[in-house]
């Protein structure tokens, strides 16, 4: 049924049951007294928000890293986006991918999921690799260096 993690075969998909979504996928470091009790709590907000807006996704935090994934209607996003840099729960924000394509949602029942963090230094040291732009690169770095502080799952504050 999936070729990978959550992305359904190629033959599973009815093509005209395609919409255009929108999708964003950042990282970031948490500003200092951020912790997981506040990370709940925006999960919440964001199941809250993200219902009514049409927006799924994933957030996975641990050792002071934020990892989201978001997916919607690309106005819809894009206001989350401009919500998102201005939030000062975090900063050096990464865009690791966005566009627009018609497909499936990724997390068609997730209005907001927290899930632990477990893989995320694979996935910034991929997104190391693959960065073009030099400001991302040194971000990565950073965030990278902060996960060496932290073991994964614990907060940094």
């Amino acid at each position: 049924m999936f070729d990978e993690y959550g992305i359904p075969r190629v033959a599973d998909i009815d093509e005209a049951a395609l919409v255009p979504l929108y999708h964003f996928v950042y990282c970031s470091r948490a500003a200092e007294g951020v912790d997981d009790a506040e990370v709940s709590r925006i999960v919440e907000v964001a199941q809250r928000n993200n219902l009514a807006h049409g927006i799924t996704g994933v957030l996975v935090f641990g050792s002071g890293v934020f990892f989201q994934w978001i997916e919607g209607p690309v106005a819809e996003i894009q206001k989350l986006i401009a919500i998102l840099h201005r939030d000062k729960r975090h900063h050096d924000i990464v865009s690791l991918s966005q566009s627009e394509e018609e497909r499936e949602r990724l997390y068609p029942n997730w209005d907001m999921e927290k899930v632990e963090a477990e893989d995320i230094r694979l996935v910034l040291q991929d997104a190391l690799e693959n960065a073009e732009d030099q400001n991302n690169r040194v971000t990565l770095m950073r965030i990278l260096e902060q996960l060496d502080l932290s073991p994964l799952g614990r907060s940094s504050v």
